[in-house]
């Protein structure tokens, strides 16, 4: 007989359903009006051959290698104690003799969707009970943003909850102009789970509305197809110099707005000499904009005109910042919307990172749900997320950040939980490394991903659907109980129950559970959810109910916001989070950092390599490397629906039919990708709309170096399913940000032409 039960992951909510304890399917929400696929691809990620199914340990550090063998080596199981035992004591001995600030415990992934199972909540809770640990700050997604715009504009995070909502474009815009495209397969996710996945409805809304869309970028893809966008499609990393030659447009020909300029910003005058060519003696006209672009100069003077005559919303993605120099397109289109003077309209101004989630531009709630309090870290010591091989590499090594330098900490112990950095990371060679230099390293892990195969001690834990939860998302419209459906795998035990075990043994006990079990954690956290339910009129039942309930509806949210509103009403008595309370064109604090790479305003800087670079004659494609559609970064690619992605067993990699031709290549073809720091196989797509020029290859495929070949000279160096990050540069997006710059990546394509 048929059991139905609610639960919730990053991709929607749905019931999950199971005959006599065995998982059959998770089944989509009925009430979502664009439920995800990727629901489909839970089950087989449950019942995976890839899931770790007891605790294991490296064969090479029982043998003490110093961890020469990571990655390399095979496990052997142990029980639990002894797992637990072997964890607590290196712990111990890393804190006993060089202190909590040689552990790292930055464990960036997306983890679970509830609130209490939540792996790095969970990693640092521990952490802090037992005297604190090194740190990560910033994220992967948009690293580079999140360090420029509070010099800029303000602080992103709260931009992206308060910005403008797609049904306000719908009523009052005219041009939706989306640098780097809105991508419909990241509209699909949200962390902490979506009951309604509504912004495709919404944005489709607006095209009723005769609301016109421009996309601007190598993938006419990266625009709802419903859309019918107009595409326009320079090369890869030029999207600033664009932004500079319709600048200089909108003010050569007296289209931008001087009164807004003069009323809400500080520093045009410094900015403007730098886009006549004034002070430097090249000015950023259509034409010079249009050598870098590779895109007539006619096409840059016709969008800058019609961008004037219209109410435009300016989008631009945070895949344009992963690039070298990334911070310069976020801040040049702030500078663009005040030059429009449009900022704070219904349906104009800019927005930033539409497309990253199913939320900017949502209209959505912003509830203070609770989480599992993660206490107070004593350690300083910190890093940009993105510098993680050089910390490893480079112990005490001086870094530059947000005008300030740092020293990288001497890192004798890893602890990750809930996030795989082989996928995350570039130049996964230097990577594997990077992770062979710790004393230890120390896994939770649902997979045997590539960083629990360079891991120590590796602990199986459950998945989503093994174990109870509660998703509650600040931004969603419902609460849901997130119930158990099956069984746990193998062995496998929570997050909770590992650290539970390791603090007995380091007599943290106490100051980590606080006394309670998994149970009455969710029991607590939903007391303290009523509480703020009550703060904001919203009656919450108790715990029971709740239960049996399975899910709770919340009020509908507002439909009205609009970016910066309040600050255009009256920008004295709303100033912005800046020093000068303004919209910074140029920024004092950032030229008196002193950053070649990036200085007081907005600038063209050329990357590091492009395809107008020397470099393109060796390695002429420009790698996209694009968000999954078929996974959420490396999570459920052991799914159906990942695997069935695949072309001849390898992850898919595009090119515009002129370059598969100029390479004799076919469809279905099984090529190499290449560049001097490493190479892939991939399965070939053809297809005309990606740019000329660029190969488009999604991330999320898990590293696996080798699997089917022994060449000790390619192990490392060779990732036979298709990742990427075998082929990206392995630096910060410049000294202020060090973000990543993924996205600035040059590879060759060739057939392959070996067996395997």
């Amino acid at each position: 007989m048929e059991q139905r039960t609610t639960t919730a992951s990053h991709w929607g909510m749905g019931e999950a359903v199971t005959v006599d304890g065995k998982l059959l399917r998770v089944e989509p929400d009925p009430r979502d009006p664009s439920p995800s696929d990727l629901l489909r691809s839970m089950a087989g990620m449950v019942y995976s051959d890839a899931r770790v199914r007891v605790p294991s340990v490296r064969e090479g550090f029982l043998a003490g290698d110093g961890g020469a063998g990571r990655g390399q080596d095979g496990y052997v199981p142990v029980s639990w104690d002894e797992a637990l035992d072997l964890a607590a004591r290196e712990i111990g001995r890393v804190r006993e003799t060089r202190g909590n600030e040689a552990i790292f415990a930055g464990s960036y992934g997306w983890a679970s969707a509830g609130r209490f199972h939540h792996a790095q909540s969970q990693v640092h809770r521990f952490m802090n009970a037992i005297g604190g640990y090194v740190r990560s700050v910033d994220n992967y997604s948009f690293a580079a943003a999140l360090v420029i715009t509070p010099h800029v504009v303000g602080p992103l995070r709260p931009m992206l909850r308060d910005a403008t909502t797609w049904p306000v474009v719908a009523k009052h815009g005219e041009l939706v102009v989306m640098f780097g495209g809105v991508p419909p397969g990241n509209m699909q996710i949200v962390g902490g789970g979506q009951a309604r996945h509504r912004i495709p409805g919404l944005m489709r809304k607006c095209l009723e509305f005769g609301v016109k869309f421009i996309t601007v970028g190598p993938q006419r893809s990266d625009a709802d197809a419903a859309l019918d966008a107009e595409w326009i499609a320079p090369r890869p990393n030029t999207d600033t110099a664009l932004m500079l030659g319709l600048a200089h447009t909108l003010l050569v020909e007296d289209l931008h707005d001087e009164a807004f300029l003069a009323r809400y910003t500080v520093g045009w005058d410094r900015f403007r000499p730098y886009l006549t060519g004034e002070a430097d003696g090249v000015a950023k006209s259509a034409e010079w904009a249009a050598a870098i672009c590779d895109l007539p100069a006619d096409t840059i003077r016709d969008l800058a005109r019609r961008m004037a005559a219209q109410r435009t919303l300016i989008l631009c993605a945070a895949s344009l910042q992963r690039a070298d120099h990334g911070e310069q397109p976020i801040w040049m289109t702030v500078v663009l919307a005040a030059m429009l003077g449009q900022v704070g309209l219904p349906g104009g101004g800019f927005g930033l990172c539409y497309g990253c989630n199913g939320i900017v531009g949502q209209p959505v709630n912003d509830y203070p749900w609770p989480s599992l309090p993660q206490g107070r870290n004593p350690v300083a010591s910190f890093i940009p997320v993105a510098r993680i091989t050089d910390m490893l590499l480079d112990p005490g090594g001086a870094f530059d950040y947000d005008g300030r330098e740092y020293a990288f900490p001497d890192i004798g112990l890893v602890y990750w939980a809930g996030g795989n950095p082989f996928h995350h990371h570039q130049d996964l060679a230097r990577l594997r490394e990077a992770f062979r230099r710790p004393e230890a390293v120390i896994v939770n892990e649902i997979s045997w991903t590539a960083t629990a195969r360079h891991a120590d001690i590796v602990f199986p834990v459950t998945s989503t659907l093994e174990r109870d939860d509660i998703a509650m998302s600040r931004h969603d419209e419902r609460i849901v109980a997130m119930k158990r459906a099956v069984d746990p795998i193998g062995e496998a035990r929570n997050d909770f129950d590992v650290f539970s075990g390791i603090c007995a043994r380091l007599g943290a006990s106490e100051a980590f559970t606080e006394g309670l079990d998994a149970q009455g954690w969710l029991e607590r956290l939903w007391e303290e959810a009523r509480e703020v339910g009550a703060a904001h009129g919203i009656p919450l039942p108790d715990f029971a109910d709740f239960w049996e309930a399975g899910s709770i509806d919340l009020p509908e949210p507002p439909e009205d916001k609009v970016l910066l509103a309040g600050f255009r009403d009256d920008p004295e008595a709303n100033r912005l989070p800046t020093p000068s309370g303004r919209i910074e064109i140029f920024s004092e604090t950032v030229q008196g950092f002193g950053y070649e790479d990036c200085p007081g305003h907005p600038v063209w800087r050329a990357p590091y390599e492009w395809l107008g670079s020397v470099e393109a004659k060796r390695h002429p494609l420009h790698l996209v490397t694009a968000q999954p559609i078929t996974r959420l970064h490396g999570q459920l690619d052991d799914g159906e629906m990942a695997q069935r992605d695949r072309v001849g067993g390898r992850e898919p990699i595009t090119l515009h039919p002129a370059d598969a031709a100029a390479r004799g290549l076919v469809e279905g073809d099984s090529v190499n990708v290449f560049n001097d720091r490493g190479a892939c196989r991939a399965g070939l797509r053809i297809s005309p709309d990606i740019r000329p020029g660029t190969a488009v290859l999604r991330t999320g495929a898990w590293f696996a170096p080798g699997e089917r070949r022994n060449d000790p000279d390619v192990l490392g160096t060779l990732a036979e399913v298709g990742n990427p990050n075998l082929l990206t540069r392995d630096k910060g997006t410049s000294r202020l940000g060090q973000g990543t710059s993924a996205q600035t990546t040059l590879v060759q394509v060739e057939k392959f032409r070996g067996v395997g």
